[in-house]
């Protein structure tokens, strides 16, 4: 059990760490708003492609694509979706907020935090599963997101420019770039494989610097119901329903990483950028950002530790 402790100590620490300095560094004056948001444009558009990339080539997609974990995560994320509708429509009734709350309560910030954990646990090099989780869970999270914050502020989603979005997204340029060299069997040069490696191993500490310089203790709303009702379904309902059924499915190793890290990872830091161009509670998206990433350090780590000991992975 003291193995299982610090293996998953080890497997939170770097980020609590990441978070810290990022505190830090905003709080001592050395960057302001403007230039972490600037920052976060150019990690999410320069270091996150590499990333997904690194993770996936070399692979061998046959074995990295696990169709039943895939068919799992999908029925869970829409199941757990239509159960939260009744339950919000119950709880609140101003429908910009309703759309903020179901999109907290659903969406990981599975690349930023899921994945790294899952490098920490499993190694690098050992995650292609979960990378090529990502590539197709990440994609869904977006579609569900328009089209749940359109219909909650009486739109029609713009399907054309929602695709069009989605297939440039960094974070699947980096896995298609992978994918086609695997299928095409080509040969990344040593030299252009370092650069590539070395950016992806920067993308996690920048990331989390940034996400820990965006904090604002201050931005809290009167709103502190639904904001707990988010972080709470978030980080313990949510994990406790899916890793249960997971279990019971036989998912073990790799395959219950990827799972954990996807469903108990906090709520994405997307989520606050798309509730606010699109009409819906920006104050309550930002919040639950804030509030699910503090204290997803605590249950991340009960989560890995419970199922550690249970010799789930």
């Amino acid at each position: 059990m003291v193995q299982n402790f610090w293996i998953c100590i080890n497997a939170v620490i770097p980020l609590m760490i990441y978070l810290l300095i990022g505190m830090l560094v905003k709080r001592a004056g050395l960057i302001n708003d403007d230039e972490v948001s600037r920052f976060n444009h150019l990690v999410f558009i320069v270091l996150f492609p590499p990333m997904m990339f690194e993770n996936l080539y070399g692979a061998k997609l046959g074995t990295a694509f696990n169709l039943g974990l895939t068919i799992f995560a999908i029925v869970f994320l829409f199941a757990f979706i239509a159960a939260s509708v009744p339950i919000v429509h119950r709880i609140e009734k101003r429908p910009e907020t309703r759309g903020a709350m179901i999109q907290a309560m659903y969406r990981s910030n599975f690349v930023l935090m899921g994945l790294p954990i899952a490098l920490n646990i499993c190694g690098r090099g050992n995650v292609s599963t979960t990378a090529v989780l990502v590539a197709v869970i990440v994609p869904i999270y977006n579609i569900i997101a328009v089209i749940i914050l359109e219909y909650y502020r009486g739109g029609h989603a713009d399907i054309s420019k929602m695709f069009s979005k989605i297939i440039m997204n960094p974070i699947i340029l980096g896995a298609l770039a992978a994918a086609v060299a695997i299928v095409l069997d080509i040969r990344v040069p040593k030299s252009v494989d370092n650069v590539i490696y070395t950016m992806s191993e920067c993308t996690t500490p920048m990331a989390m610097i940034m996400l820990g310089a965006s904090f604002n203790i201050k931005s809290i709303n009167t709103d502190r119901r639904n904001l707990s009702i988010v972080t709470i379904t978030k980080l313990l309902i949510q994990p406790a329903i899916g890793l249960s059924l997971a279990v019971l499915f036989g998912f073990r190793g790799v395959e219950f990483v990827s799972l954990i890290v996807m469903m108990s990872a906090p709520c994405a830091v997307s989520s606050f950028t798309m509730a606010k161009s699109m009409g819906s509670d920006g104050d309550l998206a930002g919040n639950a950002v804030i509030f699910t990433t503090g204290f997803s350090i605590l249950t991340i780590f009960g989560w890995l530790f419970l199922f550690k000991n249970m010799g789930i992975f």
